[in-house]
């Protein structure tokens, strides 16, 4: 090393000082002001070896999207794959991750095939979004139910879910049974019930669930649904279990059926019907000949 002439001559003096300011986190600047020293060369030559402290590296812009870019990199993801997704160039991409192992080559239709798949992900995610928002706006539009539409709404969904009259039982059947497996329903058909003055000493309730399922858990969440006591159940009905089907309904979700019976209520259930023939008479007619 070449050491400079006058007042730096005593050259290894001057580098352990500045060396000791330099670990002690001063910048290039400091030490200069310290040391009086304000030739550049001389002062790089100073501290040659040391590298600078934290604080006075500037944040590169760019240290995000390298990171990212690697960790695309990392799950396989191409040059062209990265650069759509991040975009910036297929250049700073490789500086970027020349040092990671390449992905495994993919052949051609395998790759279409995931380059379909995404495609159809956002495709199913932009139409999940409009289907709720849809919903939404639907929801909104109904407002508070009038006593009268909520008997009519009350009446059709009975006719939907509710046991009929029948000519050869009509001594059985003439009364309100009531069976689902939606919570929403049941609390609507509550409210209808509600609505029609029966109260809930006239109710009786009973599970209908497979054996293999939590029954307790089950005859507890249907009770705490309708808010009455255990005297109001029946004893539960147990569907024997078939290894051989494949079911559906199970899992944590899976509680059955609750059957409501309404004691004394043949007159409540004439309305209903002649309630539900009025519905269907006063509906305008559909125009079968213009159907395409």
């Amino acid at each position: 090393m070449t050491h400079a002439p006058g007042k730096y001559a005593d050259f290894e003096g001057l580098r352990e000082r500045a060396v000791a300011l330099r670990r002690q986190g001063l910048s290039l600047r400091q030490i200069r002001d310290e040391l009086k020293i304000f030739n550049n060369d001389i002062l790089n030559q100073l501290v040659k070896g040391e590298p600078p402290p934290a604080w006075t590296k500037r944040p590169n812009a760019k240290d995000d999207l390298r990171e990212r870019a690697r960790e695309l990199r990392l799950r396989g993801w191409t040059y062209d794959q990265i650069q759509v997704e991040l975009g910036c160039s297929k250049s700073s991409i490789s500086l970027w991750v020349r040092d990671l192992p390449k992905p495994e080559r993919r052949d051609p239709s395998e790759q279409a095939k995931l380059a379909s798949r995404k495609r159809w992900e956002h495709e199913l995610a932009v139409r999940d979004k409009e289907r709720q928002k849809t919903k939404v706006a639907a929801a909104a539009e109904i407002g508070q139910l009038s006593d009268r539409e909520l008997f009519l709404a009350g009446v059709v969904l009975y006719w939907a879910e509710g046991a009929k009259d029948k000519a050869h039982s009509r001594q059985r059947r003439e009364n309100l049974q009531f069976i689902n497996s939606d919570p929403n329903v049941i609390g609507l058909y509550l409210r209808w019930l509600d609505s029609q003055g029966v109260h809930r000493e006239r109710l009786r309730f009973r599970v209908y669930i497979h054996e293999s399922a939590d029954v307790a858990e089950a005859e507890s969440y249907w009770a705490k649904l309708v808010d009455v006591g255990a005297s109001a159940f029946q004893r539960t009905a147990l569907k024997k279990h078939n290894p051989r089907t494949v079911r559906k309904n199970v899992g944590d979700s899976y509680r059955g059926c609750l059957a409501i019976y309404v004691t004394k209520s043949a007159e409540l259930y004439r309305r209903m019907e002649g309630a539900w023939y009025g519905i269907v008479g006063a509906a305008p007619e559909a125009d079968l000949e213009n159907r395409t």
